[in-house]
């Protein structure tokens, strides 16, 4: 499951820019929210790896 967390955050962004498309927002418009998508899935990402090495 590790293997395909690289897909969260891709399928996070199409949401996102699907909304700002829907709601005639420009990609410039919606930048502060794709920094909150990496952000947010950045440290998930580093949650898990901190859990993988504790409990290996």
């Amino acid at each position: 499951m590790i293997r395909l967390f690289f897909l969260v955050p891709i399928i996070m962004c199409a949401i996102w820019y699907w909304y700002l498309q829907n709601n005639n927002y420009t990609v410039k418009q919606g930048l502060k929210g794709f920094g909150y998508i990496f952000a947010f899935n950045g440290t998930i990402i580093a949650f898990f790896v901190l859990m993988l090495f504790l409990t290996d």
